[in-house]
């Protein structure tokens, strides 16, 4: 499909990429203490922590009851977030609140580790565990939702895209759309900007993070996960090579990254698709920029804003809403029958 011009202007004095990424991380705040949990069982042994945000009181929704006639007709948007991220966040908060206000309900659901206490299993995330996805959508269907659109942002956009493009035409019929934000769809290319020394800041949070549950394996797992000399991981080279690829059944980090980018299946996507990606995305370098992919495919859309930094396109209103998340209920909304 044609590349879309896309309207989005930043606030005066907020254009720079840096600004717009980290800005919002400081500043908003959303509330989430409506947020309902439910925990879901996994496959093997884990559990996946979902939070509900629905339109109208009635059943229990932190225990997950519920009949299919109460949630046949109702639209639901399907959250992901970010590495290290979580469902309180202000960018998932904020889509959240938007559905909300539609008049449809709401799953944010959080990754295993990333939900306030440690998973269960060896495993935790990473971004192409399609298999979390597809049963977190798999138990909304069995709720009974018959209309489930896709929101990702950052990891959880190419977790999105990825699951969308894997299923290719096998996608169910009640998987209707997938919007996504500032996804590194090329994880070799955007690890190796984050590697440059102008994201130093964020590759050191993110290291800083992820230290945490390295070292909660390493006692849980001793014989598998060993946190010694963690300090002198410096990249996402570093740290996929000794613990994401070797936990997870990759050969290496090379391995790992081949087979977990959603830009490998774009053109396999079989429902409407859209990939917003600014062009002074700190995170991104030309090659998560798939315009090629887009031109090729039927269903697959990409809109390149000149600004908005990574999972920001911040903007001034009324209702305090970012331009992100009115733009991913647009979408949903020209679907919505």
């Amino acid at each position: 499909m044609p590349v879309i011009d896309s309207h989005y202007r930043p606030p005066f004095l907020l254009a720079n990429g840096y600004v717009q990424s980290i800005l919002p991380t400081l500043v908003r705040h959303i509330d989430c203490s409506h947020f309902q949990r439910e925990r879901l069982d996994t496959h093997d042994g884990d559990f996946l922590d979902l939070d509900w945000s629905r339109t109208q009181n009635g059943s229990d929704s932190s225990s997950g009851s519920g009949s299919d006639i109460e949630y046949a007709g109702k639209t639901l948007l399907i959250i992901s977030h970010g590495l290290e991220g979580h469902s309180r966040r202000p960018y998932v908060a904020g889509i959240v609140r938007e559905a909300n206000n539609k008049g449809w309900d709401a799953l944010a659901w959080n990754f295993r580790s990333c939900s306030g206490e440690m998973n269960k299993t060896l495993r935790f995330y990473h971004s192409g565990a399609t298999d979390d996805l597809q049963h977190v959508v798999e138990h909304a269907h069995k709720l009974g939702y018959q209309s489930i659109h896709l929101v990702g942002f950052s990891m959880g956009g190419n977790l999105s895209l990825l699951y969308v493009g894997r299923q290719g035409r096998a996608i169910p019929q009640y998987v209707k759309s997938v919007c996504a934000f500032s996804v590194p769809c090329d994880l070799s290319a955007s690890a190796r900007r984050l590697a440059e020394r102008k994201n130093k800041i964020f590759m050191w949070r993110f290291l800083k993070d992820l230290r945490v549950k390295v070292e909660a394996k390493a006692l849980d797992f001793p014989e598998q996960v060993s946190a010694e000399g963690y300090e002198e991981i410096k990249t996402f080279q570093h740290f996929d090579d000794r613990y994401t690829a070797p936990i997870h059944g990759f050969d290496d980090a090379d391995d790992y990254w081949t087979q977990s980018s959603c830009k490998t299946v774009l053109t396999d996507i079989r429902i409407p698709a859209l990939l917003v990606n600014a062009k002074n995305d700190p995170f991104l370098p030309a090659e998560c920029f798939p315009y090629d992919e887009a031109m090729q495919s039927e269903w697959f859309s990409l809109e390149v804003p000149s600004s908005g930094g990574h999972v920001g396109f911040i903007e001034f209103n009324s209702d305090q809403s970012y331009w992100m998340e009115k733009r991913a209920i647009d979408f949903v909304e020209r679907l919505v029958l």
